[in-house]
């Protein structure tokens, strides 16, 4: 009996993985597992903002308050819900449009950096514009996505030439990395290479076109990294392992990053609980963020921020291969390198995988404009899955049976008798 039970648990085995195929199918699958991962992971930073910034937040600000870096990061949450509202409404020709208003807007942006930026962290990228910190380089992200995908897109017929591949993408692309390396930030540098990969990649260059790429990127950042001694100390350190660690040198952050995950354990500290936090390990509500996530939460708590990622890049793919618009796919492909890529760079380095080079958590760590453009990256690919073939007729019937499900319960009579007045069915 047990022998012949075995094909049928095979079938229904089988049965079970087709059914979740299925569902990935679904027109409304991109749509829903973009929103439902960038609206989970905006809900756990900030309650990883408020647990790792309370202590430093109490010290540092004015007003010697817990929740002041946690108030200030859920201003920014509320104001990029309806930027990113917004950013889902409107369509690819507009978007078309915006492109070349937005790189032109922040080449101004990163223009002004080295006039009246503000240092911080031996970066200098930041601006004060009516009270408000802005870092250009973030905006010069999601700018540089869309006017690439409009470009490529329009050109989509000439790109099995090199030529017409990099050009003018490469050319602007380099002008917006020279305009950040000014303010000394190599990982948003880095960043934004990948992002040009990225849509160079989607939109269908031939393979020779990333020789150069790669070939560029690499002298690049090799340059920068040999002439800064910081840098050159956190790679020759990454390199070397705990052999020749400088505990109290450049290598403090990584270490106290190292000990906060390994005090978490398995089931973490509780929620609050870090030790790390209390001023030992840098930017602990920022780029090390996850650190704290591990120590507080344990290996559930970095294991659900690496799967909410992963659901997140999960449904941009899919939103990729589900539509036939190459602006589209092109602008998606330049969000997923973006949110996932810069995820992967920040979680490597804070478990020893990659170097530290001081890029934040998407969505999770603290910082204004990181939280507000990301969310509008990622409304506006929102806005591309409400549109991909079924979609529309998906939603309207979903909502149809919101309704007719609502219109089963029963009504208060006041409310039934003032529609009836009114002369409505």
């Amino acid at each position: 009996m047990a022998g012949g039970g075995r094909p049928g648990e095979a079938r229904t085995a089988a049965r079970g993985r087709n059914a979740w195929f299925a569902r990935l199918d679904y027109p409304l699958a991109p749509y829903y597992l973009i929103l439902g991962s960038t609206v989970a992971l905006v809900v756990v930073g900030l309650v990883m903002v408020l647990s790792s910034s309370s202590v430093e937040s109490l010290r540092e600000t004015e007003m010697h308050s817990s929740f002041a870096y946690f108030s200030k990061q859920a201003l920014f949450a509320v104001v990029g819900l309806p930027a990113a509202w917004i950013a889902s409404r409107l369509t690819v020709p507009t978007w078309r449009r915006l492109s070349w208003v937005m790189l032109a807007g922040t080449t101004v942006l990163l223009c002004l950096v080295p006039f009246i930026g503000i240092e911080v962290g031996g970066n200098k990228n930041w601006i004060v514009i009516g009270g408000f910190t802005l870092q250009p380089s973030e905006t010069a992200k999601f700018a540089l996505l869309v006017w690439a995908a409009s470009v490529l897109s329009a050109k989509h017929q000439l790109l099995g030439s090199v030529s017409h591949a990099l050009i003018p993408v490469l050319p602007v692309a380099g002008v917006l990395l020279l305009l950040i390396l000014v303010g000394r930030d190599l990982g948003t540098a880095m960043i934004l290479m990948g992002i040009v990969f990225g849509v160079v990649f989607v939109a269908g260059a031939p393979l020779r076109t990333f020789a150069v790429l790669g070939l560029g990127a690499l002298a690049t950042v090799a340059v920068l990294v040999t002439t800064s001694e910081n840098r050159m100390n956190r790679v020759t350190s990454w390199l070397s392992g705990t052999e020749t660690q400088n505990y109290y040198g450049s290598e403090w952050q990584s270490i106290h990053g190292a000990f906060a995950l390994a005090s978490g354990g398995w089931w973490g500290v509780g929620l609050g609980g870090s030790k790390e936090k209390w001023l030992w390990l840098p930017e602990a509500h920022n780029d090390f963020i996850f650190a704290i996530i591990g120590e507080d939460l344990g290996l559930p708590g970095t294991l659900s921020v690496l799967g909410l990622f992963g659901l997140l890049g999960l449904g941009l793919m899919r939103l990729v291969v589900s539509t036939d618009d190459l602006f589209v796919q092109i602008a998606t492909g330049g969000v997923l390198l973006w949110v996932v890529g810069q995820a992967v760079v920040n979680i490597g380095a804070v478990i020893g995988m990659f170097p530290v080079i001081g890029v934040p958590l998407p969505l999770v760590s603290s910082g204004g404009s990181a939280l507000v453009m990301t969310m509008i990256a990622l409304g506006m690919v929102l806005g591309f899955a409400r549109r991909v073939p079924g979609a529309p007729e998906a939603l309207t019937s979903g909502s149809g049976v919101v309704r007719r499900s609502l219109a089963v319960l029963p009504r208060r009579q006041g409310f039934s008798a003032t529609r009836h007045r009114a002369g409505r069915p």
